[in-house]
């Protein structure tokens, strides 16, 4: 496949500048068509972004014989159904992230992928920002030697949304289509992060709570699990706290130093060792999915080969859905 020309099924918020201007900035790919429910935003979208088809129904874009990629850009809850639909016709698909509201849904995407033999990727794209890349690089370094821990640290204050009425409430806050509260929106980058440095979690327990009482969906969760190198690393999210609370923090002990940085507001990263304390700044490209879309296009190109794929994205729900108390 030479030319990747995508179908966008979504045109929301992050299709504006985090994802959607970067499909048409890499050899070999542009956008040739736009699908969401709003026939007026859709529209709308498609002539402020030069996209010449635009369709309110997600099937009829999928048999579009001029599009031959997917990218589903829509709420989780319908991340495996137009997944699925791409890829029985044949065209691959990347998906805004996580793979899908539940564990047993990125499971149908795997199995649905293996059966056709069409991939599936999804756009955890900080594994490919350099911001983190230097964060997995001073870890394999051995800087900080050993890694002894791994704590995350995550609190915000509710935002001005989370106190309007049930009915006019985000998303995202809508555990029936998000797959949980704020946590399962949030979590999932630093989970696939600390999962791409040191392997797969495979045991994972939480507790998760409503305190704040805003909104029906868990606003406080606290977790404890375990790589499949043995080692341990805990959790706490609350968006409900106080903003003299507030923080986004990953640290990584090790036995010799340690990092940290943050996930969503890029802070220079902090290392520590018995040197003394060096700070980091790494600056991040304009459009922050374009290098992990470049990887994908290059992979259906047949020049990459890109490792953000439905697998190595399914753990991520496993331990949201054990820590949320699912199974």
């Amino acid at each position: 496949m030479k030319q990747i020309n995508w179908g966008f099924i979504g045109c929301g918020e992050v299709t504006e500048k985090k994802s959607g201007p970067a499909f048409n900035e890499v050899s070999g790919s542009r956008v040739v068509a736009v699908m969401g429910r709003n026939a007026d935003k859709t529209r709308s979208y498609a002539q402020r972004h030069g996209i010449p088809k635009w369709f309110t129904d997600a099937q009829a874009l999928v048999d579009d014989p001029e599009v031959n990629a997917v990218y589903i850009a829509t709420p989780p809850s319908s991340h495996a159904t137009y997944a699925i639909m791409a890829m029985h016709a044949g065209k691959p698909c990347y998906v805004e992230k996580p793979l899908a509201a539940s564990y047993d849904d990125c499971a149908r995407v795997n199995h649905v992928s293996q059966v056709t033999g069409v991939p599936c990727y999804v756009a955890y794209y900080r594994r490919y920002l350099p911001y983190f890349r230097e964060v997995k690089n001073v870890v394999e370094s051995g800087k900080i030697g050993k890694a002894i821990n791994v704590q995350i640290r995550f609190s915000c204050p509710p935002r001005q949304l989370d106190y309007n009425k049930p009915e006019d409430r985000p998303w995202r806050l809508q555990p029936d289509i998000a797959g949980g509260g704020y946590f399962y929106d949030l979590a999932p980058h630093q989970l696939d992060l600390l999962q791409n440095i040191f392997g797969v979690i495979t045991h994972a327990e939480g507790y998760s709570n409503n305190r704040g009482g805003l909104y029906s969906a868990e606003d406080t969760v606290s977790a404890c699990f375990r790589f499949e190198n043995g080692l341990p690393g805990s959790g706490s999210w609350c968006f409900v706290g106080h903003d003299s609370a507030r923080e986004d923090r990953i640290e990584i002990i090790g036995d010799k130093g340690m990092v940290s940085f943050s996930v969503f507001d890029y802070q220079p990263i902090e290392l520590i060792t018995s040197s003394g304390k060096e700070l980091i700044n790494v600056p991040n490209p304009q459009y922050v999915q374009k290098p992990l879309i470049k990887s994908v296009i290059e992979t259906l190109q047949g020049k990459d080969n890109c490792k953000c794929t439905s697998i190595s994205a399914t753990p991520v729900n496993w331990v949201m859905d054990r820590i949320l108390g699912k199974f």
